[in-house]
């Protein structure tokens, strides 16, 4: 089996705990209006690269020093990477075998199956949850909500570890209403151990442009210190678990 990938960066510290290898498969079914790799979408991107397991596995190797000393690992991003679940099941039960820590950073916009497929073979679920009112999720992703939110409480019942990321996006994803209903969502969840509210940028609008692509929100500024400080606030008095603003 070989899988599709977009891109891999071998010293990051940003996707998981400690440093790890990423690897961003290609391909996304979401088609977010602010999304900042719509480079990912394809399937059949002409710089697409094909891996085997053993390959990756190999390139992990080569930095393994680097990963376990800092309890970091392997981090399977995308896209979508659990479009690509079977490959992901492959590679990541070969780290298992090796000791070496897995992590998913996925939207878990995607039938039930897939995400218990993996989840014997994954440590961590780095989970997106685009908008937690789902018209509202609809409208910014192509998707409703439906499977996302599932799919968080199933990993949390398996008692497998939870990262929930939200962007914080001015005029749509950032009234108080829906930031109270995602933190009332989280509170309850005990594998629930970090949320992060990501402040929404124009770093990726360059690639819509490149692929010819029309970008909705140019009218858009990222949020301000103090408000990201604000929603931070909120979150963490609803939740009482960390909350971090990037």
């Amino acid at each position: 089996m070989r899988g599709r990938v977009h891109s891999i960066e071998t010293f990051s510290t940003l996707d998981g705990p400690g440093i790890r290898m990423v690897v961003f498969l290609q391909g996304c079914h979401l088609r977010c209006r602010y999304c900042h790799n719509p480079d990912t979408w394809s399937y059949s991107l002409a710089s697409t690269s094909y891996y085997s397991s053993e390959e990756l596995m190999a390139l992990v190797r080569r930095g393994l020093g680097y990963y376990r000393n800092s309890g970091g690992g392997l981090t399977f991003s995308g896209g979508e990477p659990l479009l690509q679940h079977c490959f992901v099941c492959e590679v990541f039960e070969r780290c298992h075998q090796e000791g070496i820590h897995t992590a998913l950073d996925t939207a878990l916009y995607v039938p039930p199956s897939r995400v218990q497929a993996v989840l014997p073979f994954t440590d961590l679920f780095i989970a997106d949850i685009k908008h937690i009112d789902s018209a509202k999720s609809r409208w910014l992703t192509g998707q409703s909500n439906d499977l996302n939110l599932a799919n968080i409480r199933s990993i949390n019942a398996a008692g497998t570890q939870l990262w929930i990321r939200y962007v914080v996006v001015p005029g749509y994803t950032d009234a108080e209403r829906d930031i109270t209903a995602l933190a009332e969502f989280l509170a309850p969840l005990s594998e629930v151990k970090r949320i992060e509210l990501l402040a929404y940028h124009t770093l990726g609008v360059h690639k819509w442009e490149l692929l010819g692509l029309d970008y909705d929100l140019h009218a858009v500024e990222p949020p301000q210190a103090d408000e990201m400080q604000r929603l931070q606030e909120i979150v963490q008095q609803i939740t009482g678990k960390p909350v971090y603003v990037s």
